[in-house]
Parts: structure tokens; C-alpha cells; sequence
């Protein structure tokens, strides 16, 4: 589903579990705070959710490619009360908000959130 560019340190199924489990805490909270690199890769993944959740053809097979990639309360959720917000919009669904640095290791840290 999601095509990964960044490693992470990590072995493929791994990453795409890392990514998931990203995209699954956004849609659940609406805004998480992350490093800029883990924001980036799970932007292109929600996105392209969202997207999907947009669509009104085919809804089942939508439906099905959605919970391919998170579990079913989350793709309600998607579904329901977040893909509806964006039917006007032709994508860029999620903002990327830069808050400095973090003080361990100095990684860049950003919020990620919904429009």
C-alpha cells in the first residue's frame, strides 16, 4: 500500500508495522508529535487513506484497500468522520508543523495533524 522511501533503521516488515502503526495514531488522535522524517513517510501513507476513503465508486473495494493497511475501527473512523471533511479538496490533507529540536539527539521534531 504505502510505498516506503526512508529505512529507518529497519527491516521491511518492520518499517511497514512503524508506518502503520503511525498512520493509526494520527487518525485516532487527529495530531501526533514526531520526528520530521517519521512525519513525511506517514503523510504520503494517511494521504493516500484518505483518499481512498474519499472515493465514492467501488466503495467496497475501497473499503477493502483501507483495511489492508489499518485495522476496521480505525477505517470507520477514516471513513465517517474524517474523509467527509475533505471532499472539496484535492489532497493535502495533513500539515506539518516544525517545533525545533529535540534535546538527546538533536533530531528535528515537528506535529502533524489534519487540516
Amino acid at each position: 500500500m504505502a510505498r516506503i522511501r526512508r529505512k529507518f533503521g529497519r527491516e521491511r516488515n518492520q518499517r511497514r508495522a512503524f508506518v502503520r502503526s503511525l498512520a493509526v495514531a494520527l487518525i485516532t488522535r487527529g495530531k501526533i508529535k514526531t520526528t520530521e522524517a517519521r512525519a513525511k513517510e506517514v503523510r504520503s501513507a494517511v494521504e493516500r487513506l484518505i483518499t481512498y476513503a474519499k472515493r465514492e465508486k467501488s466503495a467496497q473495494a475501497n473499503i477493502k484497500e483501507i483495511t489492508k493497511f489499518v485495522n476496521k475501527t480505525t477505517a470507520k473512523k477514516l471513513i465517517k468522520d474524517i474523509a467527509p471533511k475533505y471532499t472539496g479538496r484535492a489532497g493535502g490533507y495533513t500539515r506539518i508543523i516544525k517545533i525545533g529540536q529535540r534535546g538527546g539527539d538533536a533530531a528535528h521534531m515537528v506535529f502533524i495533524e489534519f487540516v
